[in-house]
C-alpha cells in the first residue's frame, strides 16, 4: 500500500505577500499552525489578548487593529497544489494540481454550531456527501470553514451551492475563485481533518474525474467554455446511494462516474448555461455580454503599468487604492465606463460585490473621462499591445483540453516550476567600449552579456598595486569576482575561450615559476634527511592556482605573489571546498577577497608547515546550475558573499532552437587585445579617474533614490557592494584603453550594475527574504516603487494601508512622509491638524513624480 502524498500551495510567512504562495507539504501547514505566535495572533483578533499600544476601549481601534492582524496572517489556497512561478494568480493555477475539494465559509456566528453538526450529519448520510468531509476549522474570527471533496464531475462553484443548500447556510459566490485563499488559524482552531484534507488522490480516480469534466466539455480542472447542456440535480438528501463514495475518505469505496449526478431540471443549481456565464468562462452582466478579450489583456497590463504586478489586487484594505492607481494608468482611456465594469467584475470579483466599487468607477469616469484628450504614448502603447495580443490568442483566460481518450497524467509534485513568466534581464546596450565588444566578438549572441561579465576578473588580475578610490574615500583595488549561474547545458562553457586569451601572458610566466618550482622539488627529494637542504627559489610568482588547492597551499601561494592577484577558473562552483580547512574557509575568503586591507592567514607550530599572515587579492570566474548554486549560498545568504559576488546568467533557450556558433579566436583576436594588456600591466599606483568617480555617485543615488520609494532594504544592502563593483569594472576599463574615458563606458556600466542586481534579486531574493523571516525581521517580495503604486493624489491612511500590505511596519509612515517632502517627491495638499511637522491620516498629498499622468511637476 502507497504512502498518501499531501500538497498545500501556502504561504507561511507573517506580512507575507499575497500574491505568492509556494507548494510544500503538509508538515509546513502543521509547523505554522502550532506556532506560539500564530496562536497569539488569533487569540489578539479574537479579543481574547489586548494588543499592545491599542486603546482596549476605543471600538473602533481595536477593531481596526484586528483587521491589520488578520492580513498579517499566513495563508494557504485549497483549490491547487502548485502555482506557476508561485504566483497566486487565477491564470497561474496549474489544472493537473488540482485537488478536487473545496472550502465553504460559514460567515455568520448564528450558523457555526448547526453547520458543525450538520456537516457531521451529511458526512455519514446515504447522500452524494457520504464520506466528503475532509476539514473542519474555526477561522480568524471564530466562524467557520468546512473542506470537502468535490463529487465527481461537479465544479467549485455547484459544489459551494449544492452543499450550503444542504447545510442550511447563505451561499458566498467570493469563495468559488481558482486563486482563492484561506488566513491559517492555530492548532487549537482545528476541528476534525481527515487525512485526505490536501491528498494527491490515486492516478485512477484523478483521471476518472478528469474524464467527467471533459465529457462535459470542461477543462480537466473543471473550467474553461462552453459548457454541454447537461446539468446538475444534487439530491442532497436522497437515497440509494450507497455508490456515492471517494476513494481515500476514511476507508470510502470510489464514486461511479455518474453516480453523482443526473441531468437537471429547469430552475436548479446554476450550470454553465446560466446567464451569467459566458463562452469563455468570465463573468457577466445579467443578460448582457462578458468583457472582452482585449479589455481583460489591457487591464492586466495597466496593473502593471500602476506598479501592481504580482500582487494581489482584490484585498480588502488597498482595493479601492489599487483600482484607482489601475484606472489612473489609463484603463479609463481604453475602454468605456460599462466595459470597464465587467473587466472589474472578472479580475476583482469581491469588490466588485461592493457599492464602493461601482461609486469609485462612476465618480473617476464623470471627473476624469474625457474623450477629447489625445491618449499619451503609453496608453497608445498598451492599448496596441492588448489588441495584438488578443488577436494572438484564442482563448486567454482558460487552458483548453483537447486531448479525447488521450491519458492524462497523474499530478506530478516537483516543488517549483521554471520561472517561465519571470521578467526578462536588462537589455545589453548596443554601443560597447571597444575592448568589450572586441571580447565578446566570437561570441555568439545569446551568451555575450555572460561573457561581458565573465572578462572582468581576468582582466583585473593583470592589475599589480593598482588602487583606485571610491566615493567613500576608501581606496580599492580591482578584486572581482564572477559567478555564471544558468541551467544544465545552456552553454556556461561560452566564457572559456575570451578567459584563455585574456589570461595568456600570465599564464606563460606561471609555467616558467612552476618549472623552477618542480625542480626545486625533485632536488629536495633526491638529498637525505639529514644533508643540507636548498630554500625554496625566490619570486616565484604564481597567480593562476588549481582549483583544488588546499588553505595552506592557498596562502602559501598568495605569501609568493608579491602582491599580485591570484585567479582561477572553476568549471563547478563546490571545488572552492578545498579551501574549506577547519570550518567554512572557503565563505571567509569569498568574503575577505573583496575587503580591502584584509588579512588572512594560517600559525603552525612544525618547521614545515605554512605559518603566514597575508592579504587575499584572489579573483574568479566559477559557474554552476541555478539549483547548485542556491543550495551552496543557503546557510550564508545574509553572511556577504552574495552581495561581493558579480552574477551573470544565460537565459534558456526554445527547444528545438539551432545550435549557436562561436567566431574564430585567432591571431587576430590575440593581437587586438595584446594593447589593452599591456596598459593593464604597465599602470600602478593611485589612479584617478573623475568620469568613473561621476558615474559611481550617480548610480549609488539612482539606487538609494528606489530604495527609499521600495522601502526594500534587501535591495538596498545588496546595492552597495553591486554599486563597487560597477565602479571597479569601470576603472579596468579606463586602465586598458590607456586611462582614456569612453562615452559608452557610462552605459555598460549602468547595465552591468542593473543586471547584477536583477540576478542577485531573481535567484535570492526570495531565500533572502526567508532567511529574514526566520530572524523576525520583515518578510518582503522586493523591490517596488510605493510612490508609483498610490494615487496621484492619496492620503496618510492609503499610505499606511499600503506598507502594511508590503511587509512594513505603521510607525515608519510619518517619516517616509517627511522623507518625502524633504525629498520633493509629493507636496502637502491638505492638512488636518494644522501643525506643520505632525501627520494624520486625514492629511493628502499630491504626487510630483512618478505620476500616473506621466508629469513631473515642479515644487
Amino acid at each position: 500500500m502507497t504512502e498518501t502524498q499531501h500538497v498545500i500551495a501556502l504561504n507561511p510567512y507573517r506580512k507575507g505577500n499575497k500574491g505568492k504562495v509556494f507548494s510544500n507539504s503538509m508538515a509546513v501547514y502543521d509547523k505554522v499552525i502550532a506556532s506560539p505566535e500564530i496562536r497569539k495572533m488569533i487569540q489578539q483578533i479574537r479579543g481574547e489578548l489586548p494588543i499592545p499600544k491599542v486603546n482596549a476601549n476605543d471600538e473602533e481601534a481595536v477593531k481596526k487593529a484586528q483587521d491589520r492582524l488578520k492580513s498579517e496572517l499566513p495563508f494557504f489556497c485549497p483549490h491547487y497544489g502548485i502555482f506557476k512561478n508561485n504566483v497566486r494568480r487565477q491564470e497561474n493555477a496549474q489544472p493537473e494540481s488540482f485537488m478536487f475539494q473545496t472550502i465553504i465559509d460559514v460567515d455568520d456566528r448564528e450558523y457555526v454550531d448547526k453547520a458543525i453538526e450538520k456537516a457531521r450529519e451529511l458526512n455519514c448520510s446515504d447522500s452524494i456527501w457520504n464520506g466528503s468531509l475532509l476539514h473542519l476549522c474555526y477561522s480568524a474570527r471564530k466562524k467557520l470553514h468546512i473542506g470537502i471533496r468535490l463529487p465527481v464531475g461537479m465544479t467549485i462553484e455547484e459544489t459551494q451551492k449544492a452543499y450550503c443548500e444542504a447545510l442550511g447556510v447563505p451561499y458566498d459566490e467570493s469563495c468559488i475563485t481558482p486563486e482563492r485563499m484561506i488566513y491559517l488559524t492555530d492548532k487549537d482552531s482545528e476541528i476534525y481533518r481527515s487525512k485526505m484534507w490536501c491528498a494527491v488522490l490515486s492516478e485512477k480516480e484523478i483521471l476518472m474525474r478528469r474524464q467527467a469534466y471533459l465529457d462535459r466539455g470542461l477543462t480537466v480542472d473543471g473550467r474553461s467554455g462552453k459548457v454541454n447542456s447537461l446539468q446538475f440535480k444534487v439530491n442532497s438528501n436522497g437515497k440509494n446511494n450507497e455508490n456515492n463514495r471517494l476513494s481515500g475518505n476514511d476507508g470510502n469505496p470510489a464514486v461511479s462516474a455518474g453516480s453523482a449526478v443526473q441531468p437537471a431540471q429547469p430552475g436548479n443549481s446554476h450550470g454553465a448555461d446560466a446567464p451569467h456565464i459566458g463562452d469563455s468562462g468570465g463573468n457577466q452582466n445579467a443578460g448582457g455580454l462578458g468583457a472582452r478579450e482585449k479589455n481583460l489583456i489591457a487591464f492586466d497590463l495597466f496593473t502593471q503599468a500602476a506598479g501592481l504586478g504580482g500582487m494581489e489586487i482584490d484585498t480588502v484594505g488597498s482595493r479601492h487604492s489599487s483600482l484607482l492607481a489601475i484606472m489612473s494608468a489609463g484603463a479609463s482611456r481604453v475602454m468605456e465606463e460599462e466595459e470597464l465594469m465587467k473587466v472589474v467584475r472578472v479580475k476583482m470579483p469581491s469588490y466588485y460585490q461592493e457599492n464602493d466599487c461601482h461609486q469609485l468607477i462612476h465618480d473617476f469616469y464623470a471627473k476624469y473621462a474625457d474623450n477629447t484628450k489625445p491618449m499619451s504614448r503609453e496608453v497608445m502603447r498598451v492599448n496596441a499591445l492588448a489588441e495584438q495580443k488578443a488577436s494572438q490568442q484564442v482563448n486567454s483566460l482558460q487552458l483548453k483540453v483537447n486531448r479525447g481518450n488521450q491519458q492524462v497524467n497523474s499530478l506530478q509534485l516537483t516543488g517549483n516550476r521554471a520561472d517561465e513568466d519571470y521578467p526578462d534581464p536588462p537589455e545589453m546596450p548596443k554601443k560597447l567600449p571597444k575592448l568589450v565588444e572586441l571580447l565578446i566578438s566570437r561570441t555568439p549572441e545569446v551568451y555575450k552579456p555572460a561573457v561581458a561579465h565573465a572578462i572582468f576578473p581576468p582582466l583585473a588580475t593583470h592589475l599589480w598595486k593598482t588602487r583606485f578610490r571610491y566615493i567613500d574615500n576608501v581606496e580599492h583595488e580591482a578584486r572581482l569576482m564572477t559567478l555564471l549561474l544558468a541551467g544544465t547545458g545552456a552553454g556556461k562553457s561560452s566564457v572559456n575561450r575570451p578567459i584563455d586569451f585574456i589570461m595568456e601572458d600570465i599564464r606563460l610566466r606561471d609555467a616558467e615559476n612552476l618549472k623552477r618550482e618542480k625542480a626545486w622539488k625533485d632536488e629536495m627529494l633526491r638529498k637525505g634527511a639529514n644533508k643540507d637542504k636548498r630554500k625554496r627559489p625566490e619570486n616565484l610568482i604564481i597567480q593562476e592556482i588549481d582549483a583544488d588547492m588546499t588553505n595552506p597551499a592557498f596562502v602559501m601561494r598568495t605569501a609568493e605573489a608579491q602582491e599580485h592577484f591570484l585567479y582561477t577558473s572553476l568549471n563547478e562552483l563546490d571545488q572552492f571546498d578545498a579551501l574549506k580547512g577547519s570550518g567554512s574557509q572557503q565563505f571567509r575568503i569569498m568574503c575577505l577577497a573583496a575587503d580591502p586591507g584584509n588579512k588572512y592567514g594560517q600559525t603552525r607550530v612544525g618547521t614545515m608547515s605554512v605559518t603566514e599572515r597575508v592579504t587575499i587579492r584572489f579573483n574568479w570566474n566559477a559557474s554552476t546550475t541555478i539549483q547548485k548554486g542556491q543550495r551552496y549560498f543557503s546557510k550564508v545568504l545574509t553572511d556577504g558573499p552574495i552581495s561581493r559576488i558579480n552574477f551573470c546568467t544565460i537565459p534558456e533557450r526554445e527547444i528545438g532552437e539551432d545550435m549557436p556558433v562561436y567566431g574564430t579566436y585567432d591571431e587576430s583576436y590575440r593581437e587586438a587585445l595584446r594593447p589593452y594588456i599591456e596598459n593593464l600591466n604597465k599602470v600602478t599606483g593611485l589612479i584617478e579617474c573623475k568620469e568613473a568617480f561621476q558615474l559611481a555617485l550617480k548610480l549609488k543615488d539612482e539606487n538609494a533614490e528606489f530604495a527609499r520609494l521600495s522601502q526594500d532594504r534587501t535591495f538596498e544592502n545588496l546595492s552597495f557592494r553591486a554599486n563597487v563593483i560597477a565602479y571597479l569594472k569601470a576603472c579596468v576599463l579606463y586602465v586598458a584603453n590607456g586611462c582614456k574615458w569612453e562615452p559608452e563606458i557610462d552605459e555598460f556600466i549602468r547595465w552591468s550594475e542593473q543586471y547584477d542586481l536583477y540576478c542577485k534579486m531573481r535567484f535570492f531574493g526570495d531565500m533572502i527574504a526567508k532567511e529574514n523571516f526566520m530572524a523576525e525581521k520583515s518578510s518582503k517580495r522586493g523591490p517596488q516603487n510605493l510612490l508609483q503604486i498610490l494615487p496621484d493624489n492619496f492620503t496618510a491612511a492609503q499610505l499606511l494601508a499600503i506598507r502594511l500590505e508590503h511587509g512594513l511596519d505603521a510607525k515608519g509612515t510619518d517619516m517616509m512622509i517627511r522623507q518625502w517632502l524633504h525629498r520633493n517627491y509629493i507636496r502637502r495638499a491638505y492638512q488636518y491638524t494644522g501643525k506643520r511637522d505632525s501627520c494624520d491620516s486625514c492629511d493628502s498629498f499630491e504626487k510630483l513624480k512618478y505620476r500616473h499622468d506621466g508629469m513631473v511637476i515642479k515644487s
